[in-house]
């Protein structure tokens, strides 16, 4: 085949581009921008390389797929391994009927803009590796099977016999590519394989290896199988869906699952915080301390492993030695929380919502997988490594980009979301399986970003690509329009119960937490008071008559007498006894009440000695003893050295942070818009050097070469600064890289040549000792 048959050549289109048709196609395919090619021929052999194909094929749909597949097959029909031109009109053709003609077209310009193909509408080409770009190595969307219905493939499936079927489970389960020497055309047409080729039901790759058309793959699976025979956008709704919730509706059920998930955090945390969780050998959190967790904060194990994968990516919680050491430590490594995690606690709704979606959005792990069995039948472990998969984050959002085309606020189906990932994603359709994307979407919908089926308005803030420097604010908006609007006040009732009907304000959380117990969370929450809740405040230095003050401003309903009685009697009772650091003292105002806890089982275990009738004192430390005559009845408070009532509360233990948090990396070089344009204006110049001719017929044309700002270099530069003539320019910069520049020298001294360049009238400056060669060229 002649240069004229096979067209216009992909280094001469890049060649015609404008500047923004090359910053288009560099944005697109930035993995062509790095290093910087020299020239537009340079940035062709990358474009056209196999890799390089393949790595833009995973942002093509199924219909840029069956359009490139047609160009492909109508190139090589008739002409062997080289590609030949085609025509827009034939591809539209080739496709009439199963897309619109007016998308089929778009998308050869989508293919051209992205040098899949190129050259005018009556003489497209591909290249030699385009079919990299392809998802699969047979083309299914213009083979046999392409116009096929899914009952049609059905039938035919239904109509296989047993060991015919078997090896196509085979196949679907595993790689899609199989080998064969059944698969040659003249093999036996009665064996298996050569059945399934004859039938379309496999496709042959070459004599020895066969591919398992996807459509067939995902009906064998049990997924919703590719619409071939229709290759426009799948709907996202049954057309007789009706069922619609407001904006409000599900922006009010996303800040109710965000309420009761910071909520199980905050239990979470308090536990871990009390008793450690041990760490296993591996490093993750074993099954048995999952359970334990379960069991203690009253949340499902799934639910824990979730939130701990969280915690962990976070590092508010970490693998440490706690401290203080927590009364089982036995001296090894331990999963408590950071000290990083006060100031989290401390932090607003919308603030612990941010940065807990934060952590699931850019999380590369898989928390839903905890439990599950891995390839020896043992159960994986939450925060163990075989959960890692770098692709999660992406497969995260791509779900819910796609959720973000549909309709707001409708109810999306199961099938129709995985249709459409399968659609926009065909090469990585083995990624979506049902399974994926229902247990990342329950995920979503505990995180406040899915409700009812359908995206939030966090969910679509959280995807927004607006201003990354608005980013967080728009998020933290939509998050304080979800959440309900925190209240001042609560419901006490006579059977001890504070009805709470909304998320608290900070302060008034803070005390209802410090005299109450919650009994059950949720929109509205009920706490109870107890006489251990009563006493736990005034262990904190509070009064009875500063709770009775708290209970009377922020109760909606009168205090009932059953309460006040509780707090006074608990107070009356509390602080009789004083206990103090000797290690440990115990003072009492009442004579009688201290010989009765010297004569208790207590005083025995805690060697106490009277030293008055109102002071006795023990070896055992101020935590214990306190402890101990509360055990046994008494009610006993902590003082320091003044006298003063000090907070006796437990904290919980704490780890340092032994690793620093990995921020997420993009899986793509990205260069920023004037990098791009810094990338063309080089590679415009390469060309323009590359072009230029030199002054043969003078005697100083010849290439002079030196380095270091030789005599010979200067001598050519300073000749065509008095002829006004045009140089050739190499030039090694500071970071190693070379460039060739065509420029019109203007000023010669200190060691530069500030020149003019002959394309964009720019003015550059070259390093004497940094120029490799220097050209004179014809004016």
């Amino acid at each position: 085949m002649s240069a004229d048959d096979q067209g216009l050549s992909l280094a001469d289109d890049l060649a015609l581009r404008s500047d923004d048709e090359l910053f288009e196609l560099l944005s697109a395919r930035p993995d062509l921008a790095s290093p910087p090619p020299a020239g537009t021929g340079v940035l062709a052999s990358r474009a056209l390389a196999a890799a390089s194909s393949a790595l833009v094929g995973e942002d093509l749909d199924l219909l840029d797929v069956a359009v490139l597949e047609t160009i492909i097959g109508l190139g090589t029909g008739s002409s062997g391994p080289i590609p030949a031109p085609t025509s827009v009109d034939a591809v539209v053709a080739a496709l009439s009927g199963r897309a619109d003609d007016d998308e089929i077209i778009a998308r050869v310009h989508h293919l051209r803009t992205r040098a899949l193909v190129w050259g005018p509408d009556d003489a497209i080409v591909s290249g030699a590796h385009a079919p990299a770009a392809l998802p699969w190595r047979a083309h299914h969307l213009t083979g046999p099977l392409a116009r096929q219905t899914t009952e049609q493939l059905q039938a035919r499936l239904d109509g296989l016999d047993e060991r015919e079927r078997s090896l196509l489970e085979t196949l679907s389960r595993g790689p899609a590519l199989g080998r064969s020497r059944d698969a040659a055309p003249d093999a036996d047409p009665d064996q298996p394989v050569a059945r399934l080729i004859a039938d379309g039901l496999l496709a042959r790759v070459d004599s020895q290896t066969v591919e398992l058309p996807p459509m067939v793959g995902q009906l064998l699976r049990g997924e919703p199988p590719l619409a071939t025979a229709d290759l426009r956008r799948p709907a996202l709704h049954d057309a007789a869906a009706k069922k619609r919730f407001s904006h409000a509706a599900i922006d009010a059920a996303a800040g109710g699952e965000a309420i009761e998930l910071i909520r199980h955090t905050t239990t979470l945390i308090r536990a871990l915080g009390a008793t450690p969780a041990a760490v296993l050998r591996s490093g993750a959190l074993g099954v048995r301390e999952l359970r334990r967790l379960a069991k203690v904060t009253g949340l499902e194990q799934q639910r824990v492993a979730f939130v701990v994968e969280l915690l962990a990516y976070l590092r508010l919680i970490d693998a440490g030695f706690p401290e203080p050491a927590p009364p089982t430590d036995n001296g090894e490594l331990a999963f408590a929380p950071t000290a990083t995690v006060d100031a989290w606690l401390h932090h607003t709704p919308d603030r612990q919502w941010a940065a807990l979606l934060g952590a699931w959005l850019d999380m590369p792990r898989r928390a839903w997988q905890v439990g599950e069995p891995d390839r020896d039948g043992n159960a994986l472990a939450a925060l163990s490594g075989e959960l890692h998969d770098s692709y999660a984050p992406l497969q995260r959002r791509a779900i819910l980009e796609t959720l973000a085309d549909a309709t707001r606020s409708l109810p999306v189906g199961i099938d129709a979301l995985v249709s459409a990932l399968h659609w926009r994603h065909p090469r990585q359709m083995r990624r979506y399986p049902r399974r994926v994307v229902e247990e990342t979407l329950r995920e979503a919908r505990e995180l406040g970003v899915v409700a009812h089926t359908a995206l939030t308005g966090v969910g679509r803030a959280a995807i927004d690509p607006g201003e990354p420097d608005n980013a967080e604010s728009r998020l933290l908006s939509a998050m304080r329009v979800a959440l309900p609007e925190p209240v001042d006040h609560f419901l006490a009732q006579a059977d001890l119960t504070l009805t709470v009907p909304g998320p608290m304000t900070p302060d008034l959380a803070e005390q209802v937490d410090l005299v109450a117990d919650l009994e059950s969370g949720g929109a509205a929450s009920v706490y109870r008071v107890s006489e251990s809740s009563v006493r736990r405040a005034l262990d904190a230095g509070r009064s009875s008559s500063e709770l009775l003050t708290m209970f009377t401003a922020h109760s909606s309903t009168p205090v009932p007498q059953s309460l006040t009685y509780l707090i006074e009697d608990v107070a009356r009772k509390h602080g009789q006894l004083r206990v103090g650091v000797a290690s440990a003292f115990v003072r009492c105002e009442d004579a009688t009440t201290l010989a009765a806890v010297l004569r208790s089982n207590a005083a025995e275990h805690l060697a106490l000695r009277a030293l008055a009738p109102t002071v006795a004192v023990s070896q055992a430390d101020v935590r214990e003893v306190i402890d101990r005559l509360r055990e046994a009845g008494f009610a006993p408070a902590g003082e320091d050295s003044s006298g003063t009532l000090v907070d006796l509360r437990e904290r919980g233990s704490r780890v340092s942070v032994t690793r620093a948090r990995r921020q997420p990396q993009p899986r793509r070089p990205v260069a920023s818009p004037e990098q791009l344009r810094s990338v063309i204006s080089r590679m415009r110049s390469q060309d323009r050097a590359a072009s230029a001719r030199p002054a043969a017929a003078d005697p100083s044309a010849a290439p002079v070469r030196a380095s270091g700002g030789g005599e010979s270099a200067t001598a050519l530069i300073q000749l065509a600064l008095r002829v006004n003539r045009r140089l050739r320019v190499d030039y090694v910069d500071a970071q190693g890289s070379a460039s060739r520049h065509v420029v019109t020298p203007r000023t010669l001294g200190a060691g530069q040549l500030i020149a003019m360049d002959a394309g964009s009238e720019e003015e550059q400056r070259f390093s004497l000792h940094r120029i490799t060669s220097v050209e004179l060229l014809e004016s």
